[in-house]
């Protein structure tokens, strides 16, 4: 349980820092930022592998990178249902994303396995 928690801080604390790092997408608080880990923790718990399973053929042809294309989606669509997160458009959505995958590989390597 406690590692879930530090796990949605951690993930609030990233959305914070693609906010800051990416233009068109904005973050209004730590609030905001919290319910918005918690709500792509859902999003990608639920709605994720649906979409991995429709799309499989595209995922295959481009050898994976459409899967950065679904995260892109993911988290546009966490943003639609969170007050305080707002992404203007598929650009910023599809840049958050991939800069959101990269700081949590790099938050990964650096506190090891679970």
């Amino acid at each position: 349980m406690l590692a879930y928690l530090v796990h949605i801080l951690v993930t609030a604390a990233l959305l914070l820092l693609v906010a800051k790092l990416v233009d068109g997408v904005e973050v209004s608080g730590w609030g905001p930022a919290i319910v918005g880990a918690l709500a792509l923790g859902i999003v990608n718990a639920i709605v994720r592998p649906v979409m991995v399973f429709l799309t499989f053929p595209f995922t295959l042809i481009t050898f994976g990178l459409f899967l950065l294309v679904i995260n892109a989606l993911m988290l546009w669509l966490m943003a639609a249902f969170v007050p305080g997160v707002k992404i203007k458009g598929f650009g910023p959505a599809f840049l958050g994303a991939l800069v959101l995958t990269l700081l949590n590989m790099c938050v990964a390597f650096l506190l090891g396995p679970r």
